[in-house]
């Protein structure tokens, strides 16, 4: 963190001759996503320690718009205010982080003089063919012809190499190394082309390390469904929504076995967001969880192909792009793509639009004039003043920017509890063990990550996915960290905290045992194999998503996110916690 900041040319020496062409944040490794140091100062304020800052600095920088985060969100709204109010209108954007983007994060891995690029965030764009007027009208002013991935995506590629969905079983939890190839996990069935299992499921509980009873009781939860709740079909919607999956799997199935409810207790996990005392049978069903039959989890109209090499990360470089023309103005999404980034650009006192980077905001106000905003950087304390104000940050960190917003209004954005996330990338020189092992999903319900996959086999102009066995590749980890037995929000916050509290090393020693319990038998070997570790931390990951269960019914507009997203003077607020 020292090194990157010494990289980054302070705010007020944006010269050509500052340039530095050795700061590129996509290229870092270790604990990336929110890195360590980026939320410092933002839980000085939050935990309510008494800050220790130096006075404002008071120059005078004014500006049309003042964004604060310069995730999708902010990138967006900037965007969106230069059309409507014209691209001379001078915008801030701030942002606590050392790159842009976001939870869309960018990934670069230089392997064997192959460049990977990968995802450490937000993924994909979700049926963007169902988006409304207003984002098809983005898509096309930032450059996105949605009919690029039809080519891109390489759907047959799953079922050309013989690569399915498997369980690793290890020996720590289970009593053994086991490898059995049957989707126990759903999830993987919004991977296009991903074969479907190659056992029953009397043969896959066979070969499954688990004691007599758990067998047995796996066997039933496999065996069961939406056929098996105890109501009628005309009753089943009401009833799955207000029945948790596991009061399904303890109370209707008898499920008694730890090693079963294990199972299912990650089995929807990154999906879901969820324990399975908190999840409803509907949401289980959705996500696939254990027990539930595959089933799309997508309108067929709307494949899950429109993903980017780097996920959306492209989808913020296009919107910086648009917004700092400086960086290009090629229209081709790969162009983008494969661009290295001057990030001395971003903030230049000659553009109208400037994104200053690990610049935390501390105090948002109204003011006759508009508003006015304090920020920390490097140490010091900041003050800029602008005509509007635009907060598209944590929502729940709103109420301590803005202390004078309503009480209702604060009490409602508190409410508003990210879901904590890991997605890691690990680069390796091949991938001869997974094709050894016919495997393309694996699920690991015994491992820090829910699940790993060989990633989306995406090709553009100028960067080709691997096709053979004996090139890099990246595998993405996913998990949401829960804390069974506690309220929705109660899990987040405790997922939180053992994610701040969980050092690199440990991630990546279970990483290690992971690999090689799963792989092993097919000659991986970590120490060889393994080229690089990315390990992408949110502890305020997924927005929240209410909870039939422990959440009421809310009126139109009662909502937490529509009362705490209610404009406050000249200040808006955003991010997809409002949504």
């Amino acid at each position: 963190m020292a090194l990157g900041g010494a990289l980054l040319p302070p705010f007020h020496q944006p010269t050509a001759a500052a340039i530095n062409e050795a700061y590129h944040p996509p290229g870092m490794k270790g604990l990336r996503g929110s890195h360590p140091g980026s939320n410092a100062t933002a839980h000085t304020i939050a935990f309510r320690q008494k800050p220790t800052w130096s006075a404002p600095k008071l120059a005078a920088e004014t500006y049309d718009l003042v964004v604060v985060g310069a995730g999708l969100s902010g990138l967006a709204a900037a965007r969106f205010y230069q059309q409507q109010h014209g691209a001379d209108k001078r915008i801030l954007i701030l942002d606590n982080h050392d790159d842009f983007g976001g939870h869309a994060k960018r990934n670069e891995h230089s392997i064997d003089g192959q460049q990977l690029i990968s995802y450490g965030g937000s993924q994909t764009l979700v049926e963007p063919l169902h988006a409304s007027p207003i984002l098809h009208a983005l898509f096309e002013d930032i450059g996105i012809d949605l009919s690029l991935f039809d080519a891109g995506f390489d759907r047959g590629f799953f079922e050309r190499h013989n690569l399915g969905a498997v369980t690793y079983f290890n020996a720590e939890h289970f009593g053994q190394d086991q490898v059995v190839r049957h989707p126990f996990c759903n999830y993987y069935n919004y991977i296009e082309g991903l074969p479907g299992a190659k056992l029953s499921d009397e043969a896959a509980v066979a070969a499954a390390p688990l004691s007599a009873k758990g067998k047995v009781q796996l066997l039933r939860v496999l065996k069961s469904g939406v056929h098996s709740l105890p109501v009628s079909p005309e009753l089943r919607d009401e009833y799955m929504e207000s029945h948790s999956y596991y009061e399904y799997l303890t109370k209707t199935l008898g499920v008694d076995d730890e090693s079963v409810l294990r199972m299912a207790r990650h089995s929807g996990l990154d999906w879901s967001n969820a324990s399975t005392e908190i999840l409803t049978l509907a949401e289980a069903k959705e996500s696939g969880a254990l027990g539930f039959a595959p089933v799309p989890v997508y309108d067929p109209k709307n494949p899950y192909i429109y993903h980017f090499p780097d996920g959306n990360a492209s989808v913020a470089r296009l919107l910086v792009r648009s917004l700092i023309p400086e960086f290009g103005s090629a229209r081709a999404p790969s162009d983008v793509l494969l661009k290295h980034f001057n990030y001395d650009l971003l903030d230049n006192r000659n553009h109208a639009v400037r994104i200053r980077l690990q610049s935390t905001a501390v105090r948002v106000s109204n003011i006759d004039s508009g508003v006015e905003v304090f920020y920390r950087t490097a140490g010091q304390t900041h003050r800029v003043s602008g005509k509007k104000s635009i907060l598209a940050c944590y929502n729940t960190m709103v109420p301590f920017l803005c202390p004078d917003l309503p009480r209702g209004q604060r009490a409602a954005l508190s409410e508003l509890v990210k879901v904590p996330l890991v997605y890691t990338n690990v680069v390796v020189r091949n991938w001869r063990a997974l094709k050894k092992a016919h495997a393309g999903f694996v699920y690991t319900p015994s491992a820090f990550h829910s699940y790993f996959m060989l990633d989306f086999p995406v090709s553009f102009p100028g960067y080709h996915f691997s096709e053979s066995p004996d090139d890099p590749v990246v595998l993405h980890f996913s998990e949401a960290l829960i804390e069974p037995g506690l309220p929705p929000k109660a899990q987040s916050r405790a997922g939180r905290g053992r994610l701040l509290a969980t050092p690199f090393a440990t991630i990546e020693r279970d990483i290690r045992q992971t690999l090689a319990g799963a792989l092993g038998e097919y000659d991986f070997d970590p120490g060889r194999d393994i080229a690089a570790i990315t390990v992408n931390r949110w502890p305020h990951g997924y927005a929240y998503t209410y909870n039939p269960l422990f959440d009421p019914e809310y009126d139109q507009g009662e909502a937490p996110h529509e009362r705490g997203r209610m404009r406050f003077g000249n200040i808006a607020i955003a991010n997809s916690d409002a949504g």
